[in-house]
């Protein structure tokens, strides 16, 4: 029964790309956001000083540098890691199948181009710079999180031990399937 109702009302095809589509899209807003003077450095900064020297509270002005800055650089390639597994789910669009090559690489093209408009957008504002270091950075972000989807998936079509399906048995030293 519910099979005849699907067919009879299926999903519009705008309405289920739009499912796909929007959580990345929002996310890149989110990102476009994170690129303002808002989350400039100083003002990131000022912030983090407040977390660092309650944690600990002898930090150092140098400590603390090095702290922001990796901070910093972890966002870079956090935010575009979630970008890129959004991304990877948009082409994905509810396929049964769990990888592709093309849909990992159309996702680290956007990534890559993304992240350049966004070091580009970064040059308009006042406290912030383009860096097409923070770009590689972000675009390492995206590498990383698809290679870990890649094993994950990979893992997850793996016959599990016990199984019959790739398993040998040993019996009087002869293989037996």
């Amino acid at each position: 029964m519910i099979e005849t109702v699907e067919r009879v009302r299926p999903q519009s095809a705008a309405g289920g790309r739009l499912k796909y589509w929007a959580p990345p899209i929002i996310w890149m807003s989110v990102i476009f956001w994170f690129s303002t003077d808002l989350f400039s450095g100083d003002n990131t900064g000022s912030i983090l000083w407040k977390v660092v020297s309650f944690v600990y509270p002898g930090a150092t002005r140098e400590l603390f540098d090095s702290i922001h800055f990796y901070v910093r650089k972890a966002g870079h390639l956090t935010e575009y890691a979630v970008l890129a597994l959004l991304l990877f789910r948009a082409f994905r669009s509810g396929s049964q199948e769990r990888w592709r090559p093309g849909w990992a690489l159309s996702s680290l093209l956007v990534v890559f181009l993304y992240a350049l408009l966004d070091e580009y957008h970064q040059t308009f504002t006042r406290r912030r710079t383009g860096s097409v270091y923070d770009s590689l950075i972000d675009t390492s972000g995206a590498v990383t999180a698809l290679v870990l989807l890649w094993f994950l998936s990979r893992k997850a079509t793996e016959p599990q031990s016990g199984g019959e399906r790739g398993m040998e048995r040993k019996r009087d030293g002869v293989n037996e399937r």
